[in-house]
């Protein structure tokens, strides 16, 4: 990017993408912004993204909490900078005759992963779209894994809103899910959901739920990968039967 550009982003989203540079004059700072904003993403896991503050990562950091300041003017840009750092990790290039629904999957596995790696992310929240340099890195992905489809480019903006929120929704209800679990002490969710459910409900008032009982699904918590692994599919058929219409209008 050209260090001139006006892009109406506070100083340490400019000098994220590199449009802005720190003067070199005078002795060489003891911080950077890279360093103050991995500071706070080992803060925010070891301790939960309700522990990170200026002067607890100054701590970390064996600074003052007004030295951040010269890097990060306010907390929700330095939250911006974490969330963007926990997804540095580009999604990998596309194989060669990819489709667009293998692509999205490959694109929704790898923001799953991220978000499983940084759980923290999920309590951070969202002010607005991504305008950070990583975020944005992976918008161009899912978009690029859209190319050929024959959606409009609002409607590939709209899939890429959608698989995300997908993907973000079963992370957070995984991760709930798993804090219950590990509260329960035998670390089993449906099982006790099952015995209270039955001692509640009976087969005349809750047939369908009965049903269920019987057939023994309640009996075990599934395997998260597989409960997104089905949303996933499901919510890929619905955007194939859109691709199709297209291309039928076409």
């Amino acid at each position: 990017m050209d260090d001139d550009t006006e892009t109406g982003l506070p100083a340490s989203i400019e000098e994220a993408w590199g449009v802005r540079r720190r003067p070199r004059k005078g002795p060489k700072p003891g911080l950077d912004l890279e360093r103050i904003v991995a500071a706070a993403v080992k803060v925010a896991a070891a301790e939960g993204i309700q522990a990170v503050s200026m002067s607890r990562v100054a701590t970390e950091l064996g600074s003052s909490a007004m030295s951040l300041y010269r890097y990060v003017a306010a907390k929700d840009e330095l939250l911006a900078l974490m969330v963007d750092a926990a997804f540095d990790e580009a999604v990998a290039p596309a194989p060669p005759d990819e489709g667009w629904r293998a692509g999205m999957a490959r694109w929704a596995w790898t923001y799953h992963d991220a978000l499983r790696r940084h759980p923290w992310v999920l309590r951070v929240p969202i002010s607005g779209p991504p305008v950070t340099p990583n975020q944005t890195a992976w918008m161009e992905n899912g978009l690029r894994a859209l190319a050929g489809t024959g959606l409009a480019e609002g409607e590939k903006l709209s899939v890429i809103l959608l698989v995300s929120g997908y993907v973000r929704n079963e992370a957070t209800l995984s991760a709930e899910l798993a804090a219950a679990a590990a509260r329960s002490g035998d670390g089993q969710i449906m099982p006790s959901w099952r015995q209270q459910l039955t001692r509640l409900t009976d087969a005349e008032h809750f047939p369908a739920l009965h049903a269920a009982l019987a057939s023994g699904v309640f009996d075990q918590d599934d395997d998260p990968d597989d409960e997104f692994t089905f949303g996933l599919e499901r919510v890929l058929d619905g955007i194939e039967a859109l691709v199709m219409r297209r291309g039928a209008a076409g």
